[in-house]
């Protein structure tokens, strides 16, 4: 798991420096007084991705993560663009990228190791496996979690009772969980030029009496003290 750490300790930096670059910025007033203001990043100003969209299958397409891909390389294969992961969380509606995001297989095992010790093939549930008719029609399907005795009349010989249960070990419960983690929804890439358009509209500041630029507004220096 060190890339998830290296790679959103990085991500951070590195978009903390291109977005949030502080810098200080001396405003004088019409006044002979002046204010000092410091250029900080917004931290409580984020959007989302609107209701409407959600779920949508003209906007929004499937994609399988395959493993050990990283959110930059999803939007490198699908937008051309690396740096454009951030659009691939956003339209995935990951907000937490180590909970979230998928573990390589090696990772999985080593999480799920760690995390049940000696008890890592123990069977944690049972879960259904798939029976059929004889009309090859199903009359069971496979997943639905049972106890371990669970059974069934056999349908090919109504006497007789079938037990279709199979075990689920803790490994294989953390490597399912991550399994499903795979399966992403994002943004078609040819609605994304509309995205990005939406998204800096979104994140600009019209004028007001705190406008400095459409990137940048004033308020209150809470730091600023009185020197007399």
């Amino acid at each position: 798991m060190d890339w998830g750490t290296s790679w959103s300790a990085n991500e951070s930096l590195r978009r903390q420096a291109k977005r949030a670059r502080i810098s200080r910025r001396l405003c004088t007033e019409a006044s002979s007084s002046s204010e000092e203001y410091v250029a900080v990043k917004n931290l409580f100003r984020r959007v989302k991705l609107r209701d409407d969209l959600k779920g949508s299958t003209t906007y929004l397409q499937n994609y399988y993560v395959r493993d050990g891909f990283r959110p930059d390389q999803v939007a490198g294969d699908l937008y051309d663009r690396q740096d454009l992961d951030w659009v691939v969380l956003h339209t995935a509606g990951i907000v937490n990228v180590r909970d979230e995001w998928p573990l390589t297989s090696k990772e999985i095992y080593e999480y799920a190791s760690l995390k049940y010790g000696n008890d890592l093939n123990q069977i944690k549930y049972y879960v259904t496996t798939e029976v059929k008719g004889s009309n090859d029609n199903i009359i069971l399907p496979k997943g639905k979690v049972v106890d371990k005795d669970f059974t069934i009349p056999d349908p090919s010989s109504p006497t007789a009772t079938l037990n279709p249960v199979g075990g689920v070990t803790n490994y294989e419960y953390e490597a399912n969980i991550n399994e499903d983690k795979r399966n992403i929804t994002i943004l078609r890439p040819s609605y994304l030029n509309i995205f990005l358009a939406d998204m800096r509209d979104i994140m600009t500041y019209s004028k007001s009496s705190q406008y400095v630029t459409n990137k940048i507004v004033r308020t209150e220096n809470t730091r600023n003290t009185d020197p007399n």
